[in-house]
């Protein structure tokens, strides 16, 4: 008989490959047909080894999810970076595996991160999202979020409009 145990926990060098696969299957899944295919794929590209190797050099933290002895999804976050979010802290990036999604491993995770950020004194959380990622407006929401902030991202050329979910 298998058991698996699942857990979270801060990111550490060696997860970079699991990361990164997270990162190219959670995007290619969630963004098709949002972003551009050419500037998708190249986004998906930027985010090799070595630019994960420094994002975990740079100090923001990275939690991943962990499943048996596979990393099947990840959050970033930290401080807020755009006073446009009106937030203590955010979450720059939360995704999972497509096959692990739906299964509350991601409210899981946000939890997690948002007790992480409580711990540290930030309780005003935010988080943005492509405003024509349905299902993702639809998590935030889900867990309590707000829309709040709107604005525009550009990408290849291509105003995508975004809006900013805020917790607490």
């Amino acid at each position: 008989m298998s058991t698996r145990t699942t857990s979270i926990r801060r990111a550490r060098e060696g997860d970079i490959g699991g990361v990164s696969r997270v990162f190219d299957a959670a995007w290619r899944e969630a963004y098709r047909g949002i972003i551009p295919g050419v500037a998708l794929e190249r986004l998906i590209a930027g985010r090799d080894r070595a630019w994960w190797r420094g994002a975990l050099r740079r100090g923001r933290p990275v939690a991943v999810v962990e499943t048996g002895e596979a990393v099947v999804g990840y959050a970033s976050y930290g401080r807020t970076r755009s006073r446009t979010l009106a937030s203590d802290a955010e979450i720059d990036e939360l995704y999972l595996m497509p096959e692990y999604q739906g299964v509350g491993l991601g409210r899981r995770l946000f939890r997690a991160v948002r007790n992480d950020l409580a711990d540290h004194g930030l309780t005003r959380l935010g988080v943005w999202s492509l405003e024509d990622n349905v299902r993702a407006g639809a998590f935030y929401e889900g867990l309590g979020g707000r829309a709040g902030p709107r604005t525009l991202d550009r990408i290849a050329g291509v105003p995508l409009p975004k809006v900013g979910y805020l917790f607490g």
